[in-house]
């Protein structure tokens, strides 16, 4: 705003905006009787206030602009201040929806002050001219003729009694001599029981006591006069806001005398100030502390933080499901819920002393100024779990919703930023709170997470791998090992799962459990995926090429998000002729509970491929759904069995009605599933065979296919043929 330039109204056409404001002050100005000018007289004056006000709103002119209104409305002899209330009821009416924006409600509000800062100066600049002139004749002249000074008394008098300003004249001690009536209504006090009193008693008891040394600096002769806003304490104790200037008078020989006060009353405005300042800090449909306001009360708790063993605590919420009751019940109804939790907690919590503050949506967040550790923080977080757990009337209806808290004291000094100025510990703080609600999210809501340095540098950590994935794509950092399927039958090589690695530039590998979960969530399993497969069929390709006697599947695995690609088909079908690797040959696997949860278009997805030719394979079967009466719906060819049924040792977690899980290692439990996957026409693949014993049973059981250690490592591409022409030892 600082470069706003000058605004001069008569250099541009009225705005529509601009003429409504006109005629709004008009109109409400005139219909009081404020000023006896004509309506046309007063339009000319209030025209040019109105565009300037509207400018220094808009940031087109200075805030210094505000206060050249507020002069200019004493010029135009609206000098009763009831015109400067009904003006900023007027002002305050006409920008209500334009100052939702925050930076036009700190300019309205600033220039709101300026204008009436500039009305008051003005008016008392006028009254204390004038009030100077019949001081000096009343106190200079009392010498001189009787009837000069009874002139000049009786100006005095006319002004001190007919003032819209208030005025008191006090001895050097601060009693009260004289007090007009304006002061008077004022404060709500008769003028006789204003006499004689010190003007100390009626200073509002909240209000800091800074006048009187300034005061002291005026009768020391340091300053001419005082000038400041100042709270008083009216006779119903209400608190009256006023503009005070003080001026000394002196006697003939230079020794103070009297005190002389104008005051005027700015309750209204200030009031005004104080409720957008409170808008502008408070979330309005909770009525809690917004982000400003909160991260302003944890830069403030972390500069007081000495170099004892007390912490600042926050506690970060989120609400769980809150999005299922916007959709279901409506955003009236989540709204609702908001403001019932937000009631609670700021009773609950907010009487302990602490902060409670709505950070946006469904977040809210706790912060504790001062706490021993993590120990107080959690039962604070209990106290916000339980509050919240508590039913809510909505519609004729309870609805009861939980809510996963991440809580941190700080500073954790082997965390990144504990030791940061305020203002950045602020930041780094909120970071980990927020970190760590996310934790109690994922470990399954309804809970209460602690802020752990280690967790979160490997979230930090996984958080810049996400980051670096899609460029390490673009550089080839990806490729591939391939581990072969082994044939229980006779040995023979029967086919190759394409295993992906990423060796990133600085020479660190990484294996599939780390980078492809980060891949999913960011969506770049997509065009991973397809690279992936691509490489895979074009190396495939070069194989068979080299010796056309060869014939293997190759196996590469496929994710969930993947099949719902509106193309997803197309993408595969396109990858399969630009490489001449056919479809018959190709396996695609994917989780059981990618596959056992996907419904619609994934499953459109692999029943399309399925009539390619494409084989699909359940990976890791066993580990989720286990559904095998669902099987044969489903476009399924092969079933690898999860490690943990050839590898694991003691029984099966129980089942979902109570009931124990039979022993892994019983030879009932993996023959039961290769017999009724072989009823289903479905091939099984056992994975992690890991030592002959394994094989031997898995041989025997009728386990079609085996993978793992004992029978071959990953290999690299190029190793790849080799193992094609040669059978493996079971």
């Amino acid at each position: 705003m600082g470069d706003a330039a000058p605004v001069d109204p008569g250099d541009v056409r009225p705005e529509p905006a601009v003429e409504r404001l006109t005629d709004a002050w008009v109109a409400a100005i005139h219909a009081r009787g404020f000023v006896s000018a004509g309506r046309a007289e007063l339009r000319a004056v209030l025209a040019g206030a109105a565009y300037s006000i509207t400018a220094v709103v808009d940031g087109r002119a200075e805030i210094e602009t505000a206060r050249e209104i507020g002069a200019e409305l004493i010029g135009a002899h609206l000098t009763d201040t009831a015109a400067l209330r009904c003006s900023l009821d007027v002002l305050a009416s006409h920008f209500a929806d334009r100052i939702a924006d925050p930076a036009r409600l700190r300019r309205f509000t600033a220039g709101i002050g300026a204008l009436s800062a500039g009305y008051a100066r003005t008016l008392q600049q006028r009254t204390r001219t004038e009030q100077e002139r019949i001081s000096a004749a009343a106190f200079a002249a009392r010498g001189a003729a009787e009837d000069a000074r009874w002139r000049s008394e009786a100006r005095y008098g006319a002004v001190f009694e007919h003032s819209v300003l208030g005025i008191s004249v006090a001895d050097a001690g601060g009693k009260v001599l004289e007090a007009n009536r304006a002061l008077a209504e004022m404060l709500g006090y008769p003028p006789d029981e204003i006499v004689g009193r010190s003007v100390f008693e009626f200073i509002h008891p909240e209000d800091t006591p800074e006048m009187w040394p300034q005061i002291q600096a005026m009768l020391a002769g340091r300053v001419s006069h005082v000038r400041m806003e100042k709270a008083y304490l009216g006779k119903d104790r209400r608190q009256v806001w006023t503009e005070l200037v003080v001026s000394l008078i002196r006697d003939r020989d230079g020794a103070p005398r009297y005190l002389v006060a104008m005051i005027a009353d700015v309750t209204e405005r200030h009031l005004l100030q104080s409720r957008l300042q409170h808008q502008a800090e408070h979330d309005p449909l909770t009525g809690l502390p917004n982000r400003t306001l909160f991260f302003s009360r944890l830069t403030a708790a972390l500069e007081a933080l000495g170099t004892g063993s007390a912490k600042v605590g926050v506690c970060y919420l989120d609400l769980d499901g809150f999005k299922a009751i916007n959709d279901t019940l409506g955003h009236d109804a989540g709204d609702q819920l908001l403001s019932s939790v937000a009631h609670r907690m700021q009773a609950e919590i907010g009487g302990l002393g602490h902060t409670v503050a709505r950070m946006g949506g469904d977040e809210f967040v706790v912060l504790i100024e001062s706490c021993t550790g993590p120990e107080e923080l959690i039962a604070v977080a209990h106290t916000a779990l339980e509050t919240v757990r508590r039913p809510v009337a909505l519609r004729n209806r309870e609805i009861v919703v939980s809510a996963s808290i991440g809580v941190v004291s700080w500073p954790v000094h082997d965390c990144a930023g504990a030791n940061a100025p305020p203002d950045e510990g602020a930041a780094a703080l909120m970071q980990a709170a927020d970190t760590t609600m996310y934790w109690a999210k994922r470990d399954g809501r309804d809970r209460i997470a602690v802020f752990d340095p280690q967790r979160h540098r490997h979230d930090v950590h996984l958080f810049e791998l996400a980051g670096r994935m899609p460029g390490a794509l673009e550089r080839g950092e990806f490729d591939l090992e391939y581990q072969p399927l082994v044939s229980f039958t006779d040995g023979r090589v029967a086919g190759v799962e394409a295993l992906a690695r990423w060796r990133s530039a600085d020479g660190e590998q990484l294996g599939p459990d780390l980078f492809i979960p980060l891949a999913e969530q960011t969506g770049l399993i997509v065009p991973l995926g397809l690279y992936l497969l691509r490489r895979a069929c074009t190396d495939a390709r070069a194989w068979a090429d080299a010796d056309p006697s060869r014939e293997f599947v190759l196996s590469v695995n496929v994710a969930g998000r993947q099949l719902r690609q509106d193309d997803a088909v197309q993408r595969i079908v396109e990858i399969l002729t630009e490489t001449g690797w056919p479809a018959r040959a190709l396996q695609l696997e994917l989780t059981e509970s990618d596959l056992m949860s996907a419904g619609g278009q994934p499953i459109a997805a692999l029943e399309e491929l399925s009539r390619l030719g494409v084989r699909i394979a359940i990976d890791d079967f066993g580990t989720g759904y286990s559904n095998l009466a669902y099987l044969h719906r489903l476009p399924v060819d092969v079933l690898k069995l999860a490690g943990s049924f050839v590898s694991a040792k003691g029984p099966l977690p129980p089942s979902a009605d109570g009931y124990p899980g039979r022993d892994l290692d019983s030879p009932v439990v993996l023959s039961a599933m290769i017999e009724l996957a072989h009823r289903l026409g479905l091939g099984v693949v056992a994975e992690s065979v890991e030592t002959a014993e394994q094989a031997t049973r898995l041989r025997s059981l009728g386990c079609d296919i085996g993978q793992g250690w004992y029978l071959s490592a990953p290999l690299h591409p190029s190793k790849v043929p080799a193992m094609l022409d040669r059978h493996c030892r079971l």
